[in-house]
């Protein structure tokens, strides 16, 4: 797309800033207006509401087990791989109740709901997390929940699948020519959304979306980095050097910035890192990195930068983790990165399966996939250090653990077969494309699925 091609900064009246810069807004169908108007006037009422706040914070500790602990890397980095010169410390939300961040902003997003008188929660999700996190929470709460999946995540999630029909939800694959990906779920899930406004509310479980979702997914995320920053503070007795967390639509990532944007003390010190999925690689089109490889576009409601196919079309997104295979980001993550203040690197499949041998080997911590993509980069890190020959204070790096890796080991064993066994360190992942066997593996789950998926065009 050109740039006289990007499109213009449309503006209209909100109770908050609906933009990041020139990222974010609401470019919704009309209909969708008034209702997106009453889901940020609620939140703003909810969270002056010290009723509404006292709820959902002994929901957090009851229900989600919050606080989460920080657990520092026993064995990594390895001796000669950064050992010394680099410390790494996991945010275990993989501790979390339903495995995952997720449950963060869908506790808060629920109570929202119940305060509207909706009775229907509908969610997309990709890897499993989000839509879990949402089956439990209605669950709870006693209200219908309907889950929109690409087929392609159905196919390599399918222990979330059955987590989630188990508490009751319907899940619906989504098809299309690609196999469908989270990108169509989504546009699924609007679909529904705006069929049943009156008895549904639609909670998008990533920082991307119109607004006021990108507002309220990082406030009721920023939990994490608010507990972090008083982590480290009591376990180092200093900030962290790096906060380092993936990002496909951006929650867990914004959630893990967010107390460090802050104008506080040391903050400015504190260098954030994005870490995006190369997929196949960065110079394929098999890769789901928007802010290294799209351009400025409009996407799911959003201004933010997108991928785009040869003909201009939003194109499709592509990684070896589900939660991240999304060809669009959070606006607040492309302003953080025209701003300087994060940088956004990319992290190939074969780099992440790596990463996630090396923690469970090394460590006993089994990671979900999208967390392996920052664990890499950590690990990068820490060997980029030990070649530059680094003899100062060990580097302290915060690596947000987003979810755990249980969900996934079905689907990393189809991938690498008795590789998975294998010391990571004497058999290294190289050379896999995982985009062959997720074909096969799509194939047959749709064969499993006929009867309830839903075609997307």
């Amino acid at each position: 797309m050109t740039s006289d091609q990007t499109p213009a900064v449309q503006t209209r009246d909100t109770l908050i800033p609906a933009f990041f810069g020139e990222f974010g807004g609401q470019y919704v169908p009309d209909e969708l207006l008034p209702v997106l108007d009453e889901l940020e006037r609620a939140y703003v009422d909810a969270i002056a509401d010290p009723t509404f706040l006292a709820e959902l914070d002994r929901l957090q500790r009851e229900y989600l087990g919050r606080p989460t602990p920080i657990t520092e890397c026993a064995n990594l980095p390895l001796e000669g791989h950064g050992r010394g010169k680099a410390r790494i410390f996991l945010k275990r939300e993989d501790l979390a109740h339903g495995g995952a961040h997720k449950g963060n902003q869908v506790l808060a997003q629920a109570l929202l709901a119940k305060r509207l008188g909706k009775t229907r929660l509908i969610a997309e999700t990709g890897a499993g997390q989000h839509g879990t996190a949402t089956a439990m929470v209605a669950a709870l709460m006693g209200m219908e929940c309907t889950i929109y999946m690409g087929a392609t995540d159905v196919a390599r999630q399918q222990p979330n699948v059955r987590r989630m029909r188990l508490m009751g939800a319907k899940v619906v694959p989504v098809t299309n020519d690609e196999g469908g990906s989270m990108s169509n779920a989504i546009d699924i899930a609007l679909g529904d959304w705006v069929e049943n406004l009156a008895t549904t509310h639609y909670l998008l479980g990533s920082a991307c979306g119109p607004h006021p979702f990108p507002t309220l997914v990082k406030e009721f995320q920023s939990v994490i980095s608010r507990e972090t920053r008083q982590q480290m503070l009591e376990r180092t007795g200093r900030l962290p050097d790096y906060v380092v967390a993936a990002v496909g639509g951006g929650s867990n990532a914004i959630g893990a910035f967010a107390e460090y944007l802050k104008d506080e003390p040391g903050n400015a010190e504190v260098r954030l890192i994005g870490v995006e999925p190369a997929g196949e690689g960065l110079d394929t089109h098999r890769h789901g990195a928007p802010l290294n490889r799209g351009e400025i576009g409009i996407l799911h409601g959003s201004r933010s930068y997108v991928l785009r196919s040869s003909d201009g079309n939003v194109g499709e997104s592509f990684s070896v983790s589900a939660g991240l295979d999304y060809p669009g980001v959070g606006a607040e993550h492309a302003w953080l990165m025209q701003t300087g203040r994060a940088e956004y690197l990319g992290i190939d499949d074969n780099e992440a399966l790596q990463a996630f041998r090396m923690l469970s080997r090394y460590e006993g911590i089994i990671p979900a996939l999208e967390s392996s993509h920052a664990l890499a980069q950590a690990l990068k890190m820490a060997e980029e250090l030990e070649a530059k020959g680094y003899d100062g204070e060990p580097v302290n790096i915060l690596v947000n653990l987003s979810g755990r890796g249980d969900k996934d080991m079905e689907y990393v064993q189809n991938v690498l077969g008795d590789l998975l066994f294998e010391d990571p360190v004497a058999v290294p992942t190289r050379g896999l494309k995982i985009s062959e066997i997720l074909k096969m593996m799509t194939a047959e789950s749709n064969a499993r699925e006929t009867g309830r998926t839903v075609a997307h065009h």
